[in-house]
């Protein structure tokens, strides 16, 4: 926050921006006077010993070597603040061997023509269209249960339709309080 105060400070003013922000600007001021944390010196002070060791060692070692060859030196600190350090400075470790590519598209290849005409879009949330019935997620069906009976012509009717739908809410309290 006192990052963005400062870049637009010039522009629109201390006062303004907090007033936006809605923080009081004693605040930013506190911010802005207090020395830096006990963390914050280390963390500077860590972060050449990190770097010196990194390029010492041909900017190949990663969190772990770093780690233990810090150790060495009598330097104590703790593995992941040494990774968190590392990646604050934008370095990273050698891994050895080759990346795994498991798939090499070709970017001018053609993909095949929908033949059929697939629409996946869906009229609301949780639910899609199949023929003449929809489908949510709040149903206690499976959405194939009906298909075998659609085309045989042994499902029911719009008419039916309805009235199963209107008596599902009754149907589900049952069997809740029975479950």
């Amino acid at each position: 926050m006192t990052r963005f105060i400062d870049t637009h400070r010039d522009q629109f003013g201390v006062e303004p921006i907090c007033r936006v922000l809605q923080v009081a600007p004693s605040t930013y001021y506190a911010r802005k006077a207090r020395p830096p944390s006990a963390r914050a010196l280390r963390d500077a002070q860590l972060k050449v010993e990190i770097k010196r060791v990194f390029d010492d060692n041909f900017s190949v070692y990663g969190a772990e070597k770093i780690w233990r060859q810090l150790a060495r030196e009598g330097i104590q600190v703790g593995r992941d603040r040494v990774s968190r350090l590392m990646r604050a400075l934008g370095i990273c470790g050698v891994v050895r061997g080759q990346p795994r590519r498991t798939t090499t598209p070709a970017e001018a290849a053609d993909r095949p023509a929908d033949l059929v005409r697939r629409d996946f879009t869906a009229p609301a949330p949780n639910r899609t269209l199949s023929g003449r019935r929809a489908w949510s997620s709040r149903s206690t069906e499976p959405p194939w249960r009906g298909t075998l009976a659609q085309r045989t012509g042994a499902g029911p009717t719009g008419q039916q339709d309805l009235q199963l739908l209107q008596q599902l809410p009754q149907a589900q309290a049952d069997a809740a309080g029975f479950g």
